[in-house]
């Protein structure tokens, strides 16, 4: 194979633009990823103009007037038991949710790409050590995981993104591992290596930029599920360190004791956390089908 030759091959390992282009056309098209889209944008400028959005403010209340008030037309969610608007609440802990979950999901996917690049570059003695590792760690539940890392670093959301971006990191590794041994001996690999680039140009230049469809749409779905394992350690307690610190699993928590005579106490929080779930699915199914080449 002569060096031209061999750089017309590893030419292909770059995606081409018009596939992200067709895949925003194929994601516009259709009605239920638009619906996610908007839900997403919806939340995110509730957390960055909170403070503007909000009526009241999410800490103080007014125990003598507004006492566990049902919706009304000045307070839309009602208030809870000291007096606070729990639409202002539910705002100001879409910070925290959001946080959390892409800080989570972003340090889980950095550090499981690159343990499974490079094990599944390499393979060997690691990649088996590593590996059976994260069939061990996978043995358990994902939440136990969550609340006993939680609970030895400490409640707080650092604590708990850290928490959770370490659950995170095994089913990402294993993902890009697979991706990875399914194209490690393609044409354009070997293209790559007769001229002259390193593995780790051959990692992150070939071989990164042609796992990213599954990658994205992992990181899509995976925030969803961050969501709602930040509102379970929330509700158990184990999040923020101050009791009043707005965020939804807090809410929830905070409800138990009303739920027979203040209804909208769970229940909008609850809506809440199914609304942005729902958003982030529905963006990750729409990515899922706009990126399918088979499509």
């Amino acid at each position: 194979m002569t060096t031209r030759e061999a750089l017309d091959i590893s030419s292909l390992s770059n995606q081409p633009r018009s596939l992200w282009r067709d895949a925003v056309r194929r994601m516009i098209s259709q009605p239920l990823t638009v619906f996610g889209l908007l839900i997403i944008a919806i939340l995110i400028f509730c957390a960055v103009f909170a403070a503007w959005v909000a009526p009241y403010s999410p800490l103080k209340g007014d125990l003598n007037n507004f006492y566990l008030t049902p919706p009304t037309v000045e307070h839309l969610f009602g208030t809870d038991d000291v007096g606070r608007d729990i639409l202002s609440r539910i705002i100001y802990g879409a910070q925290i949710s959001l946080k959390v979950a892409i800080l989570a999901e972003g340090l889980g996917l950095l550090i499981g790409t690159l343990i499974g690049m490079i094990t599944g570059y390499y393979g060997g003695v690691l990649d088996a050590v590593i590996m059976r590792l994260i069939d061990i760690f996978m043995a358990f539940p994902l939440l136990i995981i969550a609340i006993a890392l939680v609970a030895a670093l400490g409640p707080g959301e650092t604590n708990i993104f850290i928490a959770l971006a370490l659950v995170i990191w095994p089913f990402v590794a294993r993902l890009v591992r697979s991706q990875v041994l399914a194209i490690r001996e393609s044409e354009y690999i070997s293209a790559a290596r007769l001229v002259g680039v390193s593995d780790f140009g051959i990692m992150f230049r070939h071989i990164l930029p042609n796992i990213l469809t599954p990658l994205v749409v992992f990181g899509t779905l995976g925030t969803a599920n961050v969501i709602l394992q930040e509102a379970a350690l929330s509700f158990l307690g184990l999040g923020s360190v101050e009791r009043s610190t707005p965020s939804w699993g807090r809410m929830l928590n905070d409800s138990r004791a009303f739920i027979r005579t203040a209804w909208w106490l769970p229940f909008f929080p609850g809506v809440t956390i199914l609304i942005a779930v729902l958003g982030f699915n529905l963006v990750g199914d729409g990515l899922r089908d706009a990126l399918d080449v088979r499509n």
